[in-house]
């Protein structure tokens, strides 16, 4: 980048969890200073350091960091640090207040913010993606690459950083399944009609699993969908029980019930290898 040139910054905020290791914070920042030798700037806010509970500083906290840095005309992107639990707290009122800047930036996150992702696409934003996070770079297989994939997409729209197994204008959402069950019949719930949506989701029991894809097959909006693909589900074992999954799998049965086209696998999941997805 030329000195004329102008920096590409990126603001980080936690709308969710609590950061237990702040360390990762200066790991990031040096990731980035190193992988785009200046010419991209990471703006950590203050509010990610804070913690109350489970979350990275009270509702009040986490909603004015996410103004903040959401209508800042000197930066480019937001970048949500983690998921956990909390953003669904303050989306609603997030989507209402943010202003013009706030949508001309592009917002990447998943897991948990995936309820913001929701609001904010449903409220007209355009540059909204479910992909990789700043945390994500502790992940001890191929961590730096799911960060490099998500910087790569914010700061260049690389297409190399796209899931691909959809066409890129293809219309499509994507969601952690345990948060899509859970935002439905809420004000968050987007408009699923002629879009593919794609889940993934893990660290639950394949009956859990079942049971939000019975409420998530159920829904009349996502009976509207052009179809469902499948990323990882990453299941825990249950002790206690044998849950046995169906011929083709849970997601291909609940869409057969649900009268869904089950359109295959998708490259999304909590792992190093989760791909970016815009909201089309």
């Amino acid at each position: 980048m030329g000195s004329s040139e102008k920096t590409f910054r990126i603001g980080v905020v936690a709308p969710a969890g609590v950061l237990a290791d702040h360390g990762l914070l200066d790991r990031i920042t040096a990731f980035v200073a190193t992988t785009y030798d200046g010419s991209v700037e990471l703006l950590v806010h203050p509010q990610c350091r804070l913690a109350e509970g489970h979350f990275a500083g009270d509702d009040a906290q986490r909603l004015a960091g996410l103004l903040e840095y959401g209508d800042r005309e000197d930066i480019d992107a937001i970048w949500f640090l983690r998921g956990g639990y909390g953003s669904n707290r303050i989306a609603e009122t997030a989507a209402r207040r943010l202003g013009p800047a706030a949508r001309r930036k592009k917002w990447l996150g998943y897991s948990d913010t995936g309820f913001l992702l929701s609001a904010l696409h449903r409220a007209g934003f355009p540059n909204v993606a479910h992909g990789p996070m700043p945390v994500d770079l502790d992940r001890a297989v191929r961590g730096r690459e799911a960060v490099a994939r998500a910087l790569a997409w914010l700061v260049e729209g690389h297409p190399a950083a796209l899931e691909a197994s959809e066409r890129a204008d293809t219309p499509k959402l994507a969601f952690n399944l345990t948060v899509l069950s859970q935002l439905l019949g809420t004000p968050l719930e987007p408009d699923f009609s002629g879009r593919v949506l794609m889940i993934e989701d893990v660290g639950d029991y394949l009956y859990r699993y079942d049971r939000f894809l019975f409420h998530v097959t159920s829904n009349a909006n996502v009976r509207r969908c052009a179809g469902i693909r499948e990323g990882r589900l990453a299941a825990d074992d249950n002790p206690t029980a044998v849950f046995r999954v169906p011929d083709g799998g849970l997601v291909a049965d609940w869409c057969r019930r649900g009268g869904i086209r089950y359109l295959g696998a998708c490259d999304i999941g909590h792992d190093g290898d989760n791909r970016v997805v815009p909201f089309v």
